[in-house]
């Protein structure tokens, strides 16, 4: 099943259905208002809505009309929780190298996640406005979960069945905030800007052998001003979400909506490329002794889209501008 929402002038937006091929929609309203009031009530709401989903897929809805990216908002333009991991080591190490952090003696066994702002999500296509591009503006690619209320004391096993959807996602960073905000130890805050998401969030199922132990199996290519720098795959993901979301939940309850992200999806091999430009840089600065790329300025333009083996984008694409506010 696959899903979005559209702009309504509300806070929460308009849900509906989209076509598996990503060319049909019909407003679910009739459903559900939002997706998040679909995602509050699941278990009684999702079949109907897959009811809707499959009609559309074999045109017996005559009110279909044409898929519109541009309506489209974040599809949870605001949840009740956003939590990001850096999931990916291959990335945590060129970071750690980037900023010259002391080893970490839990690196491969507890998983790093920091809690972001999840009141201003930011749709795929809408421009993002930054006060100065001199804060190292970046880009991170990720893909995501959307759950279902999780149980304190959930363990890995029994937390994929709390995955509702899966997203993909634009994490946006001012790099020149960052290490100041990870000494302080308090996390993240001004580093971390309105997170983008691509338009379609789907379930588990659209993937096929493509979502597989608690991980999506495609390459999220990149693109800056039209030139690909990223192809990397999820599957090289060290803690599957299932780890993620049992990390999280363990000293408390997660609310139906919370969002868990990958961190960036980043591959030890180098013809991968990267998924972040700080990534890019550090290779840069290892293999030929200085970085050369530089941070994103003012009308620079990123692309960001996971493929199927047949080509397909199964979450639609992230198109956006950078631009000032």
């Amino acid at each position: 099943m696959k899903l979005a929402t559209y702009h309504d002038g509300s806070r929460d937006g308009q849900l509906w259905v989209v076509s598996r091929d990503l060319t049909l929609a019909l407003p679910a309203t009739g459903i559900a208002p939002s997706l998040l009031s679909a995602i509050e009530d699941w278990d009684a709401l999702s079949p109907r809505l897959a009811s809707l989903y499959d009609r559309l897929n074999t045109g017996e809805e005559p009110f279909a009309t044409r898929f519109e990216p541009r309506r489209c908002l974040a599809p949870l333009p605001r949840a009740p929780q956003w939590l990001d991991a850096s999931a990916f080591l291959n990335h945590g190490r060129l970071m750690d190298k980037a900023f010259d952090n002391p080893p970490n003696p839990d690196f491969e066994t507890i998983p790093l996640i920091y809690q972001g702002a999840s009141d201003d999500f930011r749709g795929p296509l809408a421009d993002v406005e930054f006060p100065d591009d001199g804060l190292l503006i970046d880009m991170e690619g990720e893909f995501g979960v959307v759950l279902s209320d999780v149980p304190m004391g959930t363990t890995p096993e029994q937390a994929e069945a709390h995955i509702r959807l899966l997203v993909q996602i634009n994490d946006w960073s001012l790099r020149a905030l960052g290490p100041r905000e990870m000494r302080a130890g308090f996390g993240f805050l001004q580093a971390k800007p309105s997170t983008a998401f691509a338009p379609v969030a789907i379930t588990p199922d659209e993937l096929g052998p493509q979502w597989a132990k608690g991980r999506v199996n495609l390459p999220l290519h990149v693109e800056i001003n039209g030139r690909e720098v990223g192809r990397a795959r999820g599957d090289e993901m060290h803690f599957s979400f299932g780890q993620l979301i049992a990390h999280c939940a363990r000293t408390r309850r997660l609310s139906a909506g919370t969002i868990v992200g990958s961190g960036t999806v980043s591959n030890a091999d180098r013809n991968a490329g990267s998924s972040c430009i700080s990534e890019i840089r550090v290779i840069e600065l290892l293999d030929e002794g200085a970085a050369r790329t530089p941070f994103l300025t003012w009308g620079d333009r990123v692309r960001m889209e996971a493929r199927l083996p047949d080509g397909s984008a199964p979450f639609g694409v992230i198109d956006q501008s950078v631009v000032r506010t």
